[in-house]
């Protein structure tokens, strides 16, 4: 059974912990480096990215492959679909932080639980099929 839910059990972890970068890089970005909200959100976008690319790759989906055409299709359509997400994370953060005054940490945390959501979807069904 563990087997069977593994790759879900996997995204689960890395995604808390591509989260939790999320996180605490926008906090240290945004609050404090006293950052521009959109310019914290896009760092924290780009290291969490990456760090998510990699253990994706590896331990979630585990594509081993290291073949240039693999490599180019997995990089392309993740960073793309990963792209997206950015563009809704951007948008959240900046209608409710820059337009509404809502508490940016907590507009972060929300947004992230979307921004998993399709991730996972995105991964599991275009990307590392």
């Amino acid at each position: 059974m563990l087997e069977k839910y593994k790759s879900i059990l996997m995204y689960l972890f890395f995604g808390i912990c591509t989260t939790v970068i999320n996180i605490v890089t926008y906090w240290i970005f945004y609050i404090y480096l006293d950052f521009p909200n959109i310019l914290s959100t896009i760092f924290s976008w780009i290291i969490s990215v990456l760090f998510a690319y990699i253990t994706n790759k590896l331990w979630v989906f585990e594509s081993r492959s290291f073949d240039k055409k693999v490599l180019v299709r997995e990089i392309t359509t993740f960073f793309g679909a990963r792209f997206i997400s950015g563009v809704i994370d951007l948008g959240i953060m900046f209608v409710f932080v820059d337009i509404l005054f809502s508490p940016a940490m907590v507009v972060k945390f929300i947004s992230n639980m979307f921004v998993v959501i399709f991730n996972y979807i995105a991964s599991k069904l275009v990307i590392f099929k």
